[in-house]
């Protein structure tokens, strides 16, 4: 029998973050079009060059987009919202980006002959901190073929010498991530399985032997309905043409093994890495004739894989029938290359894999398998040695960190009073009107932030010269928000590279590459840390800013901190202990910078937990034992704070209604979500909870260039009020203006401001 290796995607971005640098010079209307594709297209051959030098037998095609893979499958489907002015289906570039980013008349990817429009809705690709665009249907729509984007590129490797294996997003996956407007998304169904099957069929006539087709849905609690449409999905669907690797993914397959293992399909991927211990089951439940690709490294995380244990454990099964080893999931969600990371420290580095050293180990264990382990003895010697070193560092474990843990109360974790006792509390602190107005935190990075990072990073500017740069950037948004007449001010984070990199640099037990860059969405990508020990605060890390700003202002500036959950999802974290150990470590981190701030006079401090809801296990029966132990961690960084000192958090791009018991747990006293481009629907469950603190909805999509009026911040606030009490809201923004320039963010602030001194007339 033979082993084979696949990847089942590669990193868009290229390898220093070429599609990233493409887009925004062409919506910024320095290239063309032209350019644009032309270097969409550069990518997509290197990345099948690469993945192919390295040892891929089966090479993804259709894995690449120019914003999201999901809108790039509503776009081919013709599912596109009739205000974007598409009557058939059909449409070009810039309606695709105005779908992505919401138009404002001007420039490129503003298209469609409209002054402004909104974006579709963004949340998160299931418990990943990747983006997706929700696709949208309603009532009477007719769904019809666009650009068939994904023959296009299968036509496109082939030109090139590259066999490849064609993917797609699943009919059931898009149905079930889709909004209806007064419809049922499935009732699509018919209609969506005749698009593919035409798809299917062209991909066949261009020569495609194979399709990947991705139902990461298939990990989740399924319903009837769910179950129905799949079983009448791969019926029809198995007989349009090519061979169909069924791809899963994020998880285990649990109750559905047997389910899908009859499905009529030629193969079957499956995540060991999440879901190890369905291996044993899914070689009873498959027949001889499915095709097994097994993802056995993991494609979401930074750690070499054990391949001594991969060897023993695959060994006996590829005995006894062909076998696909292949990553867990895509590997969009890591890095390109480590090789890249000349700073990285060498001890931490010899642990580590990125996408490409991940084909590389999947090339070391097709040809330990294939061909014997002697033939590999040196990569298997070096893998087994840098295993033993990261277990026996004592960077990895502090005694000190672990006393501290055993040491932690349960009234650690409750505040002194109760949240009305708070209210008046802080109330009398704080003196603000009625809608009280604020930001999420940050301030425009502009070219000239970050070419002063920049250069002081490189050496060229000290270390006395930079801290001055930072102290005006700061001074200007302190002046200037006090002009706009915002109630609780921020310092704008000029100082800050990243929500989560900043923090994790001061911490014990965290490391930091410098082109391990990640998608989130569309052009914006981060650097997530490298959580490889055990963590602790040396020293304060955001007091002396702070300071520095309230002492400019007469008004209350809000401390910022970026709370212990969303620290743990949005890196890169150990795999040698419970995720919740990780945790709690940064939370008593976080809870010193509290008090730190606190005791220096900062009455409102904000803690993000941005992630809350991305690290919900996809399984609803799992979700209890997460959410006690994230919540609590929120709760341990917050409860030591006073009951005068107002404790905000803030959380977006997800979907919270089916969580509120967890959110309304963490007795935070006042919450910013993101609102506008649901359109407030998110307050429904709000208001069913009866959610007893204070809300700030979103009312300025900052993740769009577009800039909202007056009238319809005052209109979303209006339809807030249908939901909570006047006395609960606050007025702000979606989330950080970090991305957004400061000709889009002064008028909106201003339409915010504005806004927010009507709704204070009819109280």
């Amino acid at each position: 029998m033979t082993i084979s290796i696949a990847t089942l995607g590669f990193p868009r971005i290229g390898p220093r973050r070429e599609l990233k640098h493409a887009l925004e010079a062409y919506w910024a209307g320095k290239t063309s079009q032209a350019e644009l594709l032309e270097a969409a297209s550069g990518l997509r051959t290197a990345a099948w060059a690469r993945q192919k030098a390295l040892g891929a037998d089966w090479l993804p095609s259709n894995d690449f987009s120019l914003y999201d893979h999901v809108l790039d499958t509503s776009m081919m489907l013709g599912a596109i919202p009739s205000r974007y002015g598409s009557a058939d289906g059909t449409a070009d570039l810039d309606t695709y980006f105005a779908m992505a980013r919401g138009t404002t008349g001007e420039g490129h990817g503003d298209g469609c002959g409209h002054a402004s429009l909104t974006a579709c809705e963004m949340t998160k690709w299931f418990d990943t901190n990747y983006h997706y665009l929700v696709p949208e249907l309603a009532a009477g729509q007719k769904l019809a073929l666009n650009r068939l984007k994904v023959v296009d590129e299968y036509r496109e490797a082939k030109a090139q010498g590259f066999e490849a294996r064609p993917v797609l997003l699943g009919p059931v996956t898009w149905l079930s991530l889709a909004k209806g407007r007064d419809v049922d998304p499935f009732d699509f169904l018919d209609e969506l399985l005749g698009l593919y099957a035409v798809i299917l069929g062209h991909l066949a006539q261009a020569g495609a032997e194979w399709v990947q087709i991705d139902e990461p849905v298939l990990v989740l609690d399924l319903d009837e309905k769910q179950r129905r449409a799949l079983t009448r999905a791969y019926a029809r669907l198995s007989r349009s043409g090519p061979k169909l690797m069924l791809t899963t993914y994020f998880g285990g397959l649990g109750d559905n093994l047997s389910f899908v293992a009859a499905l009529p399909v030629a193969g079957l991927h499956v995540d060991l890495v999440r879901a190890p211990e369905q291996l044993d089951p899914l070689l009873k439940a498959a027949p001889k004739s499915l095709l097994l690709s097994l993802g056995v490294v993991d494609g979401r995380n930074v750690w070499r894989a054990d391949l001594d244990a991969l060897i023993e454990r695959i060994a006996p099964i590829a005995a006894t029938r062909d076998l696909v080893l292949a990553p867990s999931c895509s590997l969009l969600h890591v890095p390109v290359d480590l090789a890249l990371e000349s700073k990285l420290d060498p001890e931490v580095a010899q642990w580590l894999a990125f996408a490409a050293q991940k084909i590389e180990e999947l090339a070391i264990l097709k040809q330990a398998l294939n061909e014997g382990r002697e033939s590999v003895a040196a990569e298997l010697g070096a893998a087994a040695r840098a295993s033993a070193a990261r277990k026996a560092s004592p960077r990895v474990h502090n005694p000190a960190v672990a006393e501290r843990i055993a040491a932690v109360t349960p009234a650690m974790y409750a505040r002194r009073s109760s949240l009305d006792a708070r209210i008046d509390a802080q109330a009398a602190v704080l003196g603000l009107p009625a809608f009280p107005t604020t930001t999420i935190g940050s301030f425009p990075q502009t070219a000239e932030v970050r070419g002063a990072r920049a250069r002081h990073n490189r050496g060229e500017i000290d270390a006395a010269t930079y801290a001055g740069f930072l102290r005006e950037e700061t001074a200007q948004a302190i002046r200037w928000q006090e002009d706009a007449g915002l109630d609780m001010l921020v310092h704008g984070e000029f100082e800050r590279n990243d929500m989560v990199q900043y923090f994790g640099e001061q911490l014990a037990g965290f490391a930091f590459t410098v082109h391990g860059w990640v998608q989130s969405y569309g052009s914006r990508c981060v650097r997530p840390p490298i959580l490889y020990g055990d963590v602790s605060r040396p020293r304060p890390m955001t007091v002396d800013w702070w300071l520095y700003a309230q002492e400019l202002t007469t008004k209350p500036v809000k401390g910022m901190l970026t709370g212990p959950v969303t620290i743990l999802n949005w890196s890169f974290v150990r795999d040698d202990q419970a995720r919740e150990a990780s945790c709690r470590q940064i939370a008593l981190a976080i809870r010193d910078e509290v008090l730190d701030l606190e005791a220096a006079g900062c009455k409102a401090i904000q803690i993000d937990e941005a992630a809350l809801r991305e690290g919900l296990p996809l399984r609803r029966g799992d979700w209890q034992a997460y959410l006690d132990w994230a919540v609590d961690c929120f709760r341990l960084s917050a409860a030591g704070a006073d009951d005068a000192t107002q404790i905000h958090t803030h959380m977006c791009y997800s979907e919270f209604n089916d969580i509120l018991p967890a959110i309304g747990a963490m007795d935070a006293d006042v919450i910013s979500i993101e609102t506008a481009r649901s359109q407030m629907e998110l307050l429904e469950g709000f208001a069913a909870y009866r959610y007893p603190g204070a809300i700030g909805p979103g009312v300025y999509d900052i993740h769009a260039p577009r800039v909202p009026g007056e009238a319809e911040m005052v209109a979303l606030m209006r339809l807030a009020q249908t939901h909570l009490r006047p006395e609960q809201l606050w007025v702000n923004p979606d989330c950080g203006l970090k991305t957004r320039k400061w000709a889009e963010v002064k008028p909106a602030i201003d339409a915010m401001v504005a806004a927010a001194r009507t709704l204070r007339t009819a109280v």
